[in-house]
């Protein structure tokens, strides 16, 4: 490749960062939703265009950009991305410098990424989608986002969210905030996306970028993932640092990737992982700070498996039984053994569940809020701020989970001391390690959830169940990948392990989704056609 002095090729650079310069080449928008020039190309696809010299870093982001404007802001009007990084062409040009000039970081050199509206990136406010944290603009980016500038990753921006990642109101919307407004589903545009990562969901979905980062306490990246069409990977809880990101659980929390494939998802956990002084979570020396997750990707990795089957959770949609029906089949003409597993302590943890989230809101958002410098300070102070304007904050739903967790003391009460303490012991090691030792498996599957429900935002979510929640509450991995579709509504499959199991999740995730490549690109229709509609 040509070589230029790096200072001048600095200069050039930064000069040509506007896309309305002379020399600028900008893809155009997409005129259609399915028209685009990048739908559908992964990490390893662009990275090898580039290389190649075929494409530039500037090139693809001015695309996305393009893409957002056409599909996002105008045409089917996804709302899925929350606000722009202005600096994202910069930093495109400051990839292509590096490339010039040999210096390439690594697979993710030069690929742009969203980042859920929760996780600080400077220069761009960090709302969780609230009005009251719109001029928000954190000092320094979050301890992720360094890892993915760091590997060479440019921010292409913010995606939308469930405001709050969804802990605000016991009847919400999900999808909406008072900040972005409502994201819309690009399979049917009224039905919803699920949340809280929505937005990173959607964004993936409709080729807005090639990745998105979202966050999830309990679902909020598998739930969104399995009704989008797209790969999430909710990694265990002190494999990514929480640094910068605003809280809901420090015992639950985690930010994960968000991808059109499973390799893309492992490309971007291999940067992610990483301890870091400022959240002890990561701290654990069980897991391996230089793990490749991407050299996990095995075709074979079916072959010996055994896998346990949650059949119980079959009922969450007839549509989503009868397609792991034939996931089933298909793990077992791998060489996996597929037997009928249960969790024996199924639920158990629900109330323990609640009154822990309650407790660690309250406490990890004030010290969030207090430690950032961010306008407000309190909860008590954003109860205040949704009261005060409550026709753009509160126009569907109240702040019911804010009230709630509000009314909680300290860490140290003993309701949450032991609420903690059971609801992670009967999801983890009473539950999800009970279920693989019984039979020494693998790892556990079930449906996801189930098809996208029709968006009513005085009722709020109609909710239909879930297979991850174990998962969620022990602080282990899950994995979704698309395993088929209710009436051209995705459905997911979720493998679940424990502990550190990402590896072994990864290979089994890969090795099926190679099987079945079940995911179908979005149609963007208005509405479910009647005939559809009365099967469901």
């Amino acid at each position: 490749m040509r070589r230029i002095p790096l200072l001048l090729a600095l200069i050039l650079a930064l000069g040509a960062c506007d896309s309305t310069a002379p020399d600028a080449t900008p893809t155009r928008a997409a005129a259609e939703p399915t028209d685009f020039i990048y739908a559908e190309a992964d990490i390893a696809d662009l990275q090898a265009r580039m290389q190649r010299g075929e494409l530039d870093s500037r090139t693809l982001t001015q695309a996305y950009l393009d893409r957002i404007a056409a599909i996002d802001k105008a045409g089917p009007a996804l709302n899925a991305v929350i606000e722009i990084n202005p600096d994202a062409m910069k930093e495109a040009a400051l990839r292509d410098v590096e490339r010039n000039t040999n210096s390439v970081r690594g697979p993710l050199h030069g690929i742009p990424i969203l980042l859920k509206d929760n996780i600080g990136a400077t220069p761009m406010a960090n709302s969780a989608g609230s009005l009251a944290l719109n001029e928000f603009h954190p000092r320094s980016d979050a301890f992720l986002v360094r890892r993915l500038r760091e590997a060479g990753a440019v921010i292409l921006g913010k995606t939308n969210l469930s405001e709050w990642a969804n802990f605000r109101s016991t009847h919400s919307t999900s999808g909406w905030s008072g900040r972005g407004g409502p994201t819309r589903n690009p399979y049917v545009l009224d039905r919803s996306p699920c949340g809280s990562s929505s937005g990173s969901a959607v964004a993936v979905s409709a080729n807005l970028a090639v990745a998105a980062i979202g966050t999830e306490t309990d679902g909020s990246i598998i739930c969104p993932a399995a009704m989008n069409g797209v790969v999430g990977l909710k990694p265990t809880v002190g494999l990514i640092s929480r640094e910068g990101i605003i809280p809901i659980s420090f015992s639950q929390d985690s930010a994960g990737p968000m991808t059109r494939n499973v390799a893309d998802a492992a490309q971007l956990l291999t940067v992610l992982a990483g301890r870091d002084d400022a959240d002890p979570a990561t701290g654990n020396a069980a897991w391996n700070t230089t793990l490749d997750y991407h050299a996990h990707l095995n075709p074979n990795g079916l072959k010996g498996a055994r896998i346990g089957v949650l059949r119980s959770k079959f009922a969450i949609h007839p549509d989503a039984a009868a397609a792991m029906e034939v996931a089933i089949k298909t793990l077992r003409e791998a060489g996996a053994t597929v037997v009928d597993a249960e969790i024996p302590t199924d639920g158990q943890w629900s109330d323990d569940e609640d009154t822990l989230l309650l407790y660690e809101f309250k406490s990890g958002l004030e010290r969030y809020l207090a430690r950032q410098d961010a306008p407000l300070k309190s909860l008590s102070q954003l109860i205040g701020y949704n009261q005060q304007y409550r026709d753009s904050e509160m126009p569907f739903f109240g702040q019911e989970l804010f009230e709630q967790a509000n009314a909680k003391g300290g860490l140290g009460e003993e309701s949450y001391i032991g609420a903690r303490s059971r609801a992670k012991r009967l999801a983890g090691p009473e539950g999800i390690d009970v279920a693989l030792k019984a039979q020494q498996l693998d790892a556990l599957i079930a449906p996801a959830t189930g098809p996208a429900w029709v968006i009513d935002r005085q009722a709020g979510d109609r909710f239909p169940g879930a297979g991850y929640g174990a998962a969620a509450v022990a602080g282990y991995p899950s994995l979704t990948i698309p395993m088929g579709s209710s009436n051209g509504l995705p459905l997911g499959i979720v493998f679940m392990g424990t502990a550190w199991s990402e590896p072994r999740l990864i290979e089994l995730g890969y090795a099926y989704e190679q099987l079945t490549l079940a995911r179908e690109p979005p149609k963007y229709l208005p509405s479910m056609p009647a005939a559809a509609k009365a099967h469901q």
